[in-house]
């Protein structure tokens, strides 16, 4: 944080296009659909929607929203259908794809699209494969492909099934107009895997040359109800930063962290519009009687 303030001499050298900004905004939005009768139980912690929703912010890309629905065919339907109409740029499931009876991720999807399920040949070919490797390496006694394993080759029309490095269902891209409509295995090692190597380049290309950019300082001796119209001003004085605080004790020792980010081509312009930013707010909170503080207690 030091070496982010420090680097700006002149505020007045601050500069930002707007326009380009705003524009990239408004084009490059994401919906993250969560599939999982054990998401909503509260059995498994959806660690999936924290890594997906950080890792598409940091390629360029803004998460509208995320949306937890169970392994029933007509409530994913229902969510891919409702996502579909805010005209995103990408849609992408987590969960389900596996060959069990109740991973229904592609049915659900299928018939969002009114389209209907068929037997892949190129995702036939990648689970054949991966069922090989697991033969010649002792995992499985004998090669077979069995309903349940063509199940996860068997997709919506039209679909392009996605490698997957380290699992065995293939990851499953559809084309949907304007929107790439995204289904990823819930196994969070898989979803990484196929991420990065598959999707990341997607986004990233989408994104052109944006960035995501973000820095936190912190604050002692501050309420956050004393903190909150600080952030608003600053806010109000920087509208491409986005600062939101995050209270780490109990309201009689006040520390809190503020976070700060914005999305930009260009490094410098981020450094500039973040800093400028950071010099206001710990301005303000000095002279509300709180102290800066650089590291997290």
């Amino acid at each position: 944080m030091v070496i982010l303030a420090n680097s700006i001499k002149d505020q007045n050298q601050f500069i930002l296009d707007p326009l380009n900004l705003k524009v990239k905004q408004m084009n490059q939005q994401m919906e993250i659909i969560c599939i999982g009768n054990e998401l909503l139980i509260g059995k498994t912690l959806n660690t999936n929607a924290h890594w997906l929703a950080k890792r598409a912010t940091t390629c360029g890309i803004m998460v509208k929203r995320i949306v937890v629905v169970g392994d029933d065919v007509n409530e994913i339907a229902g969510a891919v259908r409702k996502a579909l109409k805010w005209k995103p740029k990408f849609i992408v499931t987590t969960g389900g794809l596996g060959p069990t009876f109740d991973d229904k991720t592609l049915e659900g999807v299928a018939e969002a699209l009114n389209r209907k399920l068929e037997v892949n040949e190129k995702a036939l070919k990648m689970v054949r494969e991966r069922y090989n490797s697991y033969f010649a390496k002792a995992k499985i006694a004998r090669i077979e492909l069995t309903p349940a394993r063509i199940k996860m080759a068997t997709l919506p029309e039209r679909a392009e099934p996605l490698p997957n490095p380290i699992g065995t269902a293939p990851a499953v891209l559809i084309n949907v107009e304007e929107t790439s409509l995204i289904s990823l295995p819930g196994v969070p090692t898989e979803m990484k895997a196929i991420f990065e190597e598959s999707i990341a380049p997607l986004l990233r290309k989408e994104a052109g040359e944006l960035t995501f950019f973000e820095t936190s300082m912190y604050a002692d001796g501050i309420m956050e109800s004393a903190l909150a119209p600080l952030i608003d001003t600053v806010m109000q004085d920087n509208p491409h930063v986005y600062i939101k605080s995050h209270p780490k004790c109990e309201e009689r020792k006040p520390h809190m962290e503020i976070h700060f980010s914005t999305t930009t081509r260009y490094s410098k312009t981020a450094r500039d519009c973040l800093g400028k930013a950071i010099i206001q707010l710990s301005e303000l909170i000095q002279k509300s009687g709180g102290k800066i503080a650089l590291k997290k207690k």
